[in-house]
């Protein structure tokens, strides 16, 4: 079990469980019901208030002589489970640990994801034989879900089964992804009881962590020119999560005056700009291809290349990636994570090319007096000569890439900024399509992930 806590629902439930304490009497000794009742309650207050919400009563004390069967429950959870992705498989093992049979074992799960979940978010299946996944029904009280297995089965005194779960938070179904609600973590909880009284006799609980995708952009210049042949970079989106991930699009978002290509198959190939009715001057690319598939533990990257049109506002602006699941027909509408943009500086043409004067006779030695300002010769290679930082650059947070040889006309070879240093039109509009609720789920991951960092 990971991160378990046990409860035990009842004192007479602890045989075979080691040194737990339970309650023994001698011969011709009275039973003395009113200290095992007593022990019982204070070991499962917490699971009384469960077991209540579900209908399920506490099981009474299963004796030698009481012909009432002793279970226990243990549930081997998953440790992390991907939000929006698939399920995740565990095991629950059911064992009746006392000396009478059962006919009809039954299994209830109680899940608590914090208040944070719609509905639809939850799912939880399993299988007794075979290899067909079966459903597990789950109806939502007080914010939290219920379920438990449709089928009973016999357990013998003395012996144990194995079943096989498997736990997700799909958010919503295909193509129509929540876009609000999240958590980062779920209380599990399993109880064991026999028979049609919905007697518990044992509680088992869990802690499974939730996980994300994530998405960055790295390489990202810092100064681009209007009517230049554009800017390169490179877009990723993760999954460092157990869950596997369908249905997934990594989107860049620009603004309207943009043209937007990536390389694939070693050609560079133009993207069609998507828009929303809510946003229509944001331009969102699905830079790796709408709804693709992502194994657990797994990343993919491409290299994209921005190019801004005449008619782009001078100054600065923002490209900002955001990874949608199960986006729907509704542009940009899914469960949606992102992460932080990156901003570059717009910069005007030049009017021409300045020409290099010749020496009338070249020295074969330099000067001794080195100019106070020294600047480029038309031949020095591209990114390969000392980069003398102006006062009007965005400064930089991350190491500067390798040096590209080719050469980039009118861009600065320093990386663009990553974050939140003042607030670009193209900022402004995902906000607003956050709070119509195409991305809420999303910035909320964000802003947790930055709490805890």
């Amino acid at each position: 079990m990971s991160n378990c806590v046990r409860r035990q629902a009842d004192s007479s439930a602890a045989v075979g469980r080691g040194n737990r304490p339970r309650h023994t009497r001698t011969s011709g000794e009275p039973l003395n019901t009113t200290a095992r009742t007593l022990r019982s309650s204070v070991s499962v207050a917490g699971a009384g208030l469960l077991l209540a919400a579900t209908g399920v009563a506490l099981a009474p004390a299963a004796t030698a002589d009481s012909g009432l069967p002793a279970l226990a429950v243990s549930t081997a959870a998953p440790a992390e489970i991907g939000l929006a992705g698939q399920p995740v498989g565990f095991t629950t093992t059911a064992s009746n640990v006392g000396k009478n049979d059962t006919s009809s074992t039954r299994l209830i799960y109680h899940i608590d994801g914090g208040g944070g979940l719609p509905p639809n978010a939850l799912s939880l299946q399993y299988r007794l034989s075979g290899t067909a996944w079966k459903t597990v029904p789950l109806k939502m009280s007080d914010l939290k879900f219920f379920g438990e297995l449709p089928e009973t089965f016999p357990l013998a005194a003395g012996q144990s089964r194995t079943v096989q779960l498997r736990i997700g938070l799909p958010m919503g179904t295909p193509h129509n992804g929540d876009s609000n609600g999240g958590t980062d973590h779920l209380k599990l909880t399993t109880m064991i009881s026999y028979g049609a009284a919905g007697a518990a006799n044992d509680v088992d609980e869990d802690t499974v962590k939730v996980g994300a995708l994530s998405t960055s952009l790295s390489g990202v210049p810092a100064t681009a020119v209007v009517g230049g042949p554009g800017v390169t970079f490179r877009a990723t989106v993760s999954n460092p999560t157990p869950s596997a991930y369908e249905n997934v699009t990594d989107v860049l978002y620009t603004n309207r005056h943009t043209t937007v290509h990536v390389l694939r198959s070693g050609a560079w190939k133009t993207l069609k700009p998507i828009t929303s009715n809510a946003e229509p001057d944001l331009y969102g690319f699905d830079v790796i291809g709408k709804d693709a598939s992502m194994a657990a533990h797994s990343s993919t990257s491409v290299k994209v290349r921005v190019a801004y049109r005449k008619g782009a506002a001078l100054g600065k602006t923002d490209v900002a990636p955001c990874a949608i699941v199960n986006e729907g027909s509704i542009p940009f509408r899914g469960s949606t994570f992102c992460g932080e943009s990156a901003s570059i500086k717009l910069t005007a043409a030049a009017s021409g090319r300045p020409t290099p004067t010749a020496s009338a006779k070249p020295s074969a030695k330099p000067s001794a007096k080195p100019s106070a300002k020294p600047s480029a010769t038309a031949s020095a290679p591209a990114g390969t000569g000392t980069h003398t930082p102006t006062a009007s650059a965005t400064p930089s947070t991350t190491t500067t890439a390798p040096a590209d040889t080719r050469t980039h006309t009118g861009t600065d070879t320093q990386l663009a900024s990553t974050g939140s240093s003042g607030v670009s039109a193209i900022a402004v509009a995902a906000a607003a399509l956050v709070a119509a609720g195409a991305g809420a789920l999303g910035f909320a991951a964000l802003r947790r992930r930055r709490a805890r960092g």
